[in-house]
């Protein structure tokens, strides 16, 4: 407490100086110092009071409702057994007596990883390797807590609690580049967001999982160079391959399928799905009825048609239970959102042309609409069937805000957070409290605790520090602005200057976006800009340049048609509105419309080379980092999804590909990219950079050898910023 006070008064010390006295640097923008806490990652009790949260070495129980600490369920100083060295991610069995701990992660792809775990029992504080197999991904409790299923080289195995711990193998015919049981392939985890391709059911006697046979996908071979070779030695392999199996555009995904395996009698099954062979399932969902029904999540290659289908895991009968189209395409919350709710579930469509709440029975009967109006729901929390009240976030109250909402079974609604900006919340099982992470564009992260009225109960962490920081350091104030492109269409955007900015003394101006479907980079939150704080725009301005950010069409929380307009021709209304957002700029007095540059990062390193070859010669240089230089390189799940196959959508490739356009390239170019990037791999812009060579354009290049799509690493991220801000000084100057 003595601390907060410290604080608080250091930071009405520096509003009344309102002066910047701290030099920003990019080690403190790279270096975290504008970061902040959000809410600590917790895990709800079934009590509805109570949560768990990892604290240093100890796991601490916490109460919702007056944050007290109330136990200590862990303490590894004193654990008995094996254990690990450090204390990482946990995971609570249902049953809420056995703890997995977590050690040793090592990194697959965006979201998967192996590590060694241990069974933690709280009871007699002991703990016990999980496995002696090696690592593992993914282990998960069934809902008795008597077994936990993990992976390991592809199989599915199980440790039975009730038989000292056996080690049971349920499938034996996974094998690296070719088969997966229970976890999913490279482009399914990265477009479909799954990272564990099985589930119990609710009686825990059946285990279901999805197979993944990659045999016949496309592999790439991942490069990684030797970084300290013997100089001694004559003869030494300096470059060594990791092969990807990688489906690119119109070619083979995985051909997948759903099997059961029944525990007590170890029986495997396989769902009777008469699907085509190019279907996706993007998530199985057991739910809890008389027949431990698995529900079947369905998508048909252009991803405009979801099938749900209800099978039963011992006849393996299947039967359809609801379908969703749309013209264009369905976006993956569809899917990745669906919650079960005893004998319902809420399901998340954009049917009525804005992403809203559906209730449904079981059996694929539409109960009621649960929001209505023009705006997005972002997030659902939960339910409450008794009286009908969900638990929602969206941006109803502003575009760019989110806001937490309940709506009872009448349809009245509350707003739980009336601040103006951005508000996520983790709540407490039962929906009694919820714990509430605000910000907004000027202020760093609030973190509270509320009861389902929305009533503050408390202050988790109120980011003191990180407001001093912020003061001290001088951080710009972001300015909102909004204007309207030829075809009377209003984007909007924020922007940051340099003091000193006037007509008299213009000022370039950079334009950074990443402007791909249904995302946003303006935003009403502390995390808005490249890093939060919009501390390396703040660097911007003081070395003279304003900073500028605008969503275009195609972006998210404007509705489904403003989202999707981009379908089937990505690249080219974003560029335009990226061109449109540089003349704007350009006409304001404060900036010299001679000196402006675009940069962005993935897609936003695909849209910079596409604006600086829309046709209009406005961006005097700009760069792009990882960037897609055309669609027929990139993964078909994503690229399928907005552009059709290549032999569906010939013109649109053609209309939305950055080498297709390179002979209208205006501007001096610097392209970044690591050399072992698994997302969007380097021959994007090895392909790019031969069509420069021979069109005869001049260009910059930075690549980055054993690097990933992010290029992470202080050191790396710090001479990729200072290459960047050079390049800038180089070029605007």
């Amino acid at each position: 407490m003595k601390r907060l006070i410290i604080l608080v008064a250091a930071v009405t010390a520096a509003f009344s100086l309102g002066a910047q006295n701290r030099k920003l640097t990019l080690d403190d923008v790279i270096g975290g110092s504008f970061y902040g806490n959000t809410a600590p990652s917790i895990t709800p009790m079934a009590d509805g009071e109570s949560y768990l949260a990892a604290d240093g070495d100890c796991i601490l129980k916490y109460s919702f409702k007056n944050g007290a600490v109330t136990d200590t369920i862990l303490n590894l100083r004193t654990v008995k057994g094996d254990k690990p060295f450090a204390l990482g991610r946990f995971i609570l069995s249902p049953t809420e007596d056995v703890i997995l701990l977590e050690e040793y992660v090592s990194k697959i792809f965006r979201r998967s990883y192996t590590a060694n775990y241990y069974i933690f029992t709280i009871r007699n504080n002991r703990a016990e390797k999980l496995t002696d197999g090696g690592p593992v991904q993914v282990p998960s409790f069934s809902p008795d807590g008597h077994n936990i299923a993990f992976v390991r080289d592809n199989n599915i195995f199980l440790v039975k609690m009730l038989f000292n711990n056996a080690e049971v193998q349920v499938t034996k015919d996974g094998e690296l580049g070719k088969i997966r049981n229970g976890i999913p392939d490279w482009a399914y985890e990265e477009e479909f967001g799954l990272v564990r391709a099985y589930e119990f059911s609710a009686d825990s006697r059946m285990l279901a999982w999805i197979r993944f046979d990659e045999s016949q996908v496309g592999s790439y071979e991942l490069p990684f160079f030797l970084s300290n070779p013997d100089r001694n030695a004559y003869s030494q392999e300096l470059v060594s391959y990791r092969p990807q199996q990688y489906p690119t555009a119109g070619g083979t995904n995985s051909k997948v399928s759903v099997h059961s395996f029944d525990i007590k009698s170890s029986v495997i099954r396989d769902m009777d799905l008469k699907l085509d062979s190019t279907t996706y399932i993007p998530r199985i969902k057991f739910i809890d009825n008389e027949d431990n029904t698995l529900f079947i999540f369905t998508l048909n290659r252009p991803q405009n048609k979801l099938e749900i289908y209800s099978a039963n895991p011992r006849s393996t009968v299947c039967k359809l239970t609801l379908r969703e189209q749309d013209e264009r395409y369905i976006d993956e919350f569809s899917y990745m959102d669906t919650k079960f709710y005893g004998t319902q579930f809420i399901m998340q469509s954009e049917r009525d042309g804005h992403r809203h709440l559906y209730l449904y029975e079981l059996n694929g009967q539409l109960k009621r609409q649960i929001t209505k109006g023009d705006f997005d729901v972002l997030a659902l929390h939960g339910y409450d069937p008794k009286s009908g009240t969900v638990y929602y976030e969206s941006n109803e109250s502003g575009i760019y805000d989110c806001a937490v909402w309940k709506i009872d079974g009448k349809g009245k609604k509350t707003r739980l957070t009336p601040e103006q900006g951005t508000s996520h919340a983790s709540f407490s099982t039962g929906c009694k409290y919820f714990i509430n992470t605000w910000s907004d564009m000027s202020t760093p992260y609030l973190v509270t605790r509320h009861d389902a009225s929305g009533k503050q109960l408390g202050v988790i962490d109120d980011n003191a520090d990180i407001k001093l920081a912020a003061l001290e350091y001088g951080l710009p104030r972001k300015e909102q602005f909004s204007f309207k492109t030829v075809d009377g269409t209003t984007l909007y955007g924020w922007m940051v200057k340099p003091s000193g900015a006037d007509e008299s003394h213009p000022c370039p101006v950079i334009l950074y976006q990443y402007s791909g479907p249904g995302s946003n980079e303006v935003l009403n939150e502390w995390g808005a800009g490249f890093y939060p704080g919009a501390a390396f725009e703040a660097l911007l301005t003081y070395k003279g340049y304003a900073v500028a950010v605008v969503d275009g069409r195609g972006t998210g929380r404007r509705g489904s048609d403003f989202k999707k307009q981009t379908y089937k021709h990505l690249g080219v209304m974003e560029s335009q509105d990226q061109v449109a957002a540089a003349k704007y700029l350009g006409s304001l007095p404060y900036i010299d419309a001679e000196r402006i540059a675009i940069w962005g990062w993935s897609y936003g390193g695909y849209n910079t080379l596409m604006s600086m070859s829309e046709g209009t010669p406005v961006f005097k240089c700009g760069v792009a980092v990882a960037p897609v230089t055309d669609w027929r390189y990139y993964d078909a799940p994503y690229t399928e999804r907005f552009m059709q196959e290549p032999k569906q959508n010939a013109d649109g490739y053609h209309d939305a590909s950055a080498i297709d356009r390179i002979n209208r390239l205006h501007g001096r170019l610097l392209i970044v990219h690591g050399l072992d990037d698994d997302n969007v791999f380097f021959s994007n812009t090895a392909s790019y950079i031969e069509a420069l060579i021979n069109a005869g354009v001049d260009f910059d290049m930075q690549v980055y050898p054993g690097k990933e799509h992010s290029i992470t690493g202080f050191s790396h991220r710090k001479h990729l910023f200072t290459r960047i801000l050079r390049f800038f000084d180089d070029n605007l100057k």
